[in-house]
């Protein structure tokens, strides 16, 4: 029997396919968790796969808005992507990808991204790793900063009413400097990132950092304690601290990390350029490990290209291959006067998924080009494109969604 790809029309529908994915994490989506999950996402965003009237599969997407150099883009937050164990290996993930992409591009939707849950799937539907995430764990005992500063703020536990007032703002300027971070709705703050969840080991703890009265920074973090040997051994887990400027971010990080009653403090997606390497003692302390962060996938290369800004006055041609969405295939010159279709000769030949590696400036062509994912057709054209992509922030995406 052949699998059917189409929108779910139904509450009931989007349940039984976000069972799918639910399936690999032992257990099993209710009437409530549905109704939940469409606070979130609009139903006929999740593609369902049919096997007669069973459903097999499903894949979803949120529709954000994406900070990229210079600005935003449309993007579809991919997420609950799963296909049942009975039909593993019989083309549903593809069936599922191609629906979905090319639902993206009828919305208006250049790019697509995603958290790959396993690195060997997304690369070959265009997807390339664009971030990376950075997890810290550091000991109590080794919070000292290089140099000491006399705090000018004050930080208060505010409730989520406050914080769904207070903290978007501070998001938003965040935003608007790094690439990589996703828009959130109202909803979104409210019902996702500020409220604890039931099925959450702690609550959370939402604090405000004002600066000569106004907000500047906040953080939203869990406590769990523990006992050895009659004494505390704790651990408080940074869930996201955001500070726009480099002093609130030393202020609201040294009132994090004098927590007391804790032996330890885990961050775990800092982006890889975070303040602390410089505001600490000894940044080795954090024990940082470095993982792949988001996927990028240009669904429209044109558009995708054209929504982001380029340093210097360089251009480039690239020859694209897209095997997955043919129509991006081609030349394509790029500079900071615009994106444009070309029949000149080709600078550099990529696969739209090294695109994706470099859109946010998270990778280089030329770190590309050293593992043999691009071809330098023309001498210097790696140091020129590099020029253009570069980025004065590693990108960012503050949560897995």
């Amino acid at each position: 029997m052949s699998i059917d790809v189409r929108r779910c029309a139904s509450l009931d529908e989007l349940r039984r396919a976000l069972d799918a994915i639910s399936h690999y994490f032992g257990n099993v989506q209710s009437e409530e968790d549905a109704e939940q999950f469409a606070q979130w996402i609009d139903v006929e965003r999740m593609h369902a796969a049919w096997d007669g009237d069973a459903i097999v599969g499903g894949a979803g997407a949120f529709a954000y808005s994406l900070s990229v150099p210079g600005g935003s883009v449309p993007a579809a937050g991919v997420t609950v992507v799963g296909v049942l164990p009975t039909h593993r290996r019989r083309g549903v993930l593809t069936s599922m990808m191609r629906a979905q992409l090319d639902d993206c591009r009828e919305r208006g939707e250049p790019v697509a991204y995603l958290w790959a849950s396993e690195d060997t799937i997304y690369g070959r539907f265009g997807y390339g790793i664009a971030s990376r995430a950075a997890q810290m764990t550091l000991a109590r005992e080794r919070t000292a900063f290089r140099e000491p500063f006399a705090p000018r703020g004050t930080v208060r536990l505010v409730g989520l009413e406050e914080a769904a007032v207070a903290f978007p703002p501070l998001y938003e300027r965040m935003l608007a400097q790094r690439p990589g971070l996703t828009s959130r709705t109202d909803a979104w703050w409210r019902t996702r990132r500020l409220k604890t969840g039931p099925r959450s080991p702690a609550p959370k703890n939402l604090a405000l950092l004002e600066l000569d009265g106004d907000p500047a920074a906040y953080a939203i973090y869990t406590v769990k304690q523990d006992w050895r040997g009659g004494s505390s051994a704790g651990t408080v887990e940074i869930v996201e601290a955001v500070a726009p400027e480099p002093a609130a971010a030393r202020e609201l990080w040294r009132w994090l990390l004098d927590f007391d009653w804790t032996s330890e403090f885990v961050a775990r997606l800092l982006p890889v350029d975070h303040e602390l390497h410089w505001l600490l003692a000894e940044p080795r302390r954090m024990q940082l490990q470095v993982a792949d962060g988001v996927w990028v996938r240009l669904v429209d290369v044109g558009a995708a290209l054209a929504a982001r800004t380029y340093e210097g006055d360089a251009e480039v041609v690239l020859e694209v291959a897209d095997a997955f969405l043919p129509e991006n295939a081609g030349r394509w010159r790029v500079s900071c006067g615009g994106v444009e279709r070309t029949t000149d000769v080709a600078d550099l030949a990529v696969d739209v998924s090294v695109l994706g590696s470099v859109y946010l400036g998270g990778f280089s062509f030329a770190e590309l080009a050293r593992g043999l994912r691009v071809e330098e057709l023309r001498d210097g054209a790696v140091g020129r494109a590099d020029a253009l992509f570069r980025t004065r922030l590693a990108p960012w995406c503050a949560e897995i969604f």
